[in-house]
């Protein structure tokens, strides 16, 4: 099993707080001969009639030092998570959870901006100070 994020615990504990339930720690991709390990896989009752809605997240730091080295990889990694589960589970969304230092160096760049404006990944952004959902971008 792969090595937490360092904000995985706070996205955790943030998910919790807006009424999510964590189902699954990680949550586990099998595909084939392979199993891959998205950080978290979560569900939360929308309506009595819609049911469940469910969320795979993968969680990411962006502390290395290059933030476009950063970005390709989770990119990377949040495309072959995005393809496996609408083959295996499409119902459930997959989210690249992120701080709001980590989206302000990155997503108010032109270069993450126009990730955004392609709708190329749905985001959630926790404020690192507060532990807080600060915005859900899909």
């Amino acid at each position: 099993m792969p090595a937490r994020d360092i904000y995985h615990e706070q996205v955790k504990t943030a998910l919790i707080r807006e009424g999510w339930t964590i189902t699954d720690d990680p949550y586990v991709l099998s595909f084939g001969r392979s199993n891959l390990f998205v950080d978290l896989g979560a569900s939360k009752l929308v309506s009595a009639e819609k049911g469940n809605q469910k969320i795979a997240v993968e969680v990411k730091s962006f502390i290395g030092k290059s933030k476009i080295n950063d970005l390709e990889n989770a990119l990377g990694q949040y495309t072959l998570y995005y393809d496996i589960l609408k083959r295996t589970e499409p119902e459930r969304q997959l989210y690249l959870a992120i701080t709001d230092d980590a989206f302000d160096d990155v997503f108010k760049e032109p270069i993450g901006e126009v990730l955004l404006e392609n709708k190329r990944l749905n985001l959630i952004v926790v404020d690192r100070r507060t532990g807080e959902i600060r915005q859900w971008i899909a």
